[in-house]
């Protein structure tokens, strides 16, 4: 099947910049755009291509939304917590509005996917000025100069199957690291998530697209290049192209280039022997999985509708260990999901000893409007969920800093990120297992690379020195 793609329209973009132009001959200054960005990777990566259309309308970026003639909020649907947030944020703009009218607050993203939210937001938020679906960011030329002409408020549904648009320019954040994202929506439909009814049915890029747009990178002198996708080993699949994930990945690390190349999110029943075989044999790919389990327990699996056993799992990861020894592994773990007995927790705790992630990324269940697990009647109380998931985030802890205390004394080369999160005094970066150092680094730029002796580890990070730039 042959993906549907479509280009951006001129006439909308060239409509924004007579605005634009208009407005610097009015202010002494063009006027600017304030993207704001919740959730996950795959929305940082669409807030840069929302930044770039922006800029090729003839915003300025800014970093504050008061100073700003244009607010895109980029939203997230995963939890109700981050949900509420953003709606907070929003609240707040209506201030800036009223000081501006004529500024322009638009929002995108996830939330918007659902249709109770795109109703509150015309109802009870009336200073915003349209929405539009997350993906379709092409959408923005054109909903804003009709805005801009007058037009009505516009709240747009979302496709099962969204065109693919190739030519939208990228702001990009980091000019040593990179997003770029391989496929768009999921087919999956886990019980608890809200992914595949916001985000549409999955639809791969052609591959010749995506090299092209990593050899720009790597000649550009990215470092280190994110392959992203809901599932990542879905890529290609029901295309006209021949092309699976494991082939993919390949192609990329063909690339000339001195970069690193990563991937997420794997779903664990699409992962194949494949993939992992090319995570050993290529070499500018990160020795790194993230495997997401969710649950120890199958019943609970089956339930989420994940397609997978705690045994066929296992066994991917075993595979993944005895080719690639000192294989960093990740997951991510939903805790009290409908109907999760004490024992089916216990199982869970159990993979944990059995699996010795490095890191989990462990969230509890947060039931969102329009799934299935939503109108389980088995919920689990609140008190219940937090009591497992401190005793869950107490043995991973524990898990983790054996496994960090074991790397004291081994090198790693690590790429600079920049000031460290927890120290401004000293510098952090990231190994290609996905493992934070922070190092003292006088005399070290962001987007260099250093060899880094690991001197001393707790449960969060890695300390190192340098042994060479």
């Amino acid at each position: 099947m042959q993906e549907k793609k479509i280009s951006l329209q001129p006439e909308y973009i060239n409509a924004v910049k007579k605005y634009t132009e208009a407005y610097g001959v009015a202010h002494a200054r063009a006027p600017r755009a304030f993207v704001q960005t919740f959730g996950c990777q795959q929305n940082e990566a669409d807030s840069e291509r929302l930044a770039g259309l922006a800029k090729s309308m003839g915003y300025e970026l800014t970093d504050t939304p008061e100073s700003a003639q244009l607010i895109i909020v980029n939203t997230c649907a995963v939890r109700e917590h981050a949900e509420k947030k953003t709606l907070s944020v929003i609240g707040q703009y209506k201030h800036i509005k009223a000081e501006d009218p004529e500024l322009i607050i638009a929002v995108c993203g996830c939330m918007v996917g659902q249709e109770h939210r795109r109703n509150e937001l015309k109802m009870r938020y009336p200073y915003v000025d349209f929405t539009f679906p997350p993906a379709s960011p092409q959408m923005l030329p054109k909903l804003l100069s009709e805005r801009l002409a007058g037009g009505r408020r516009v709240f747009v549904p979302g496709e099962e199957r969204p065109p693919i648009c190739e030519d939208i320019p990228v702001h990009r954040e980091s000019k040593h690291r990179a997003w770029v994202s391989v496929m768009y929506g999921c087919n999956n439909f886990c019980t608890y998530c809200i992914v595949p009814y916001v985000r549409g049915r999955e639809r791969s890029r052609a591959p010749e697209d995506i090299i092209a747009e990593v050899r720009g990178l790597a000649e550009a002198g990215v470092r280190d290049i994110t392959l992203l996708g809901q599932n990542v080993n879905s890529y290609g699949k029901n295309t006209d192209f021949d092309c699976d994930f494991s082939t993919l990945l390949r192609r990329v690390s063909e690339v000339d280039g001195d970069f690193r190349l990563r991937f997420m999110t794997s779903h664990p029943k699409d992962a194949t022997f494949a993939l992992i075989d090319a995570i050993a044999e290529c070499d500018k790919v990160a020795k790194h999985l993230h495997l997401p389990v969710q649950s120890g327990s199958d019943r609970i699996l089956e339930r989420m509708n994940r397609h997978y056993s705690v045994e066929s799992y296992m066994e991917k990861l075993d595979y993944l260990r005895a080719r690639v020894p000192d294989a960093a592994v990740t997951s991510d773990i939903i805790v009290g999901f409908p109907g999760e007995t004490e024992e089916d927790f216990l199982a869970t705790l159990d993979i944990l000893r059995r699996a010795r992630y490095d890191r989990i990324f462990s969230f509890i269940y947060s039931p969102r409007r329009g799934t299935p697990a939503a109108e389980m009647e088995d919920q689990i109380a609140g008190e219940v969920k937090s009591e497992r998931f401190a005793r869950l985030i107490e043995l991973q802890n524990e898990i983790t800093l054996e496994k960090n205390r074991e790397l004291v004394g081994k090198t790693f080369r690590v790429l600079c990120d920049g000031v460290s999160r927890t120290n401004e005094k000293y510098l952090e970066g990231r190994t290609e297992h996905d493992r934070i150092v922070i190092f003292e680094g006088e005399g070290i730029a962001i987007g260099d690379t250093v060899e880094l002796e690991i001197t001393k580890a707790d449960t969060f990070n890695l300390f190192g020195k340098i042994l060479e730039k």
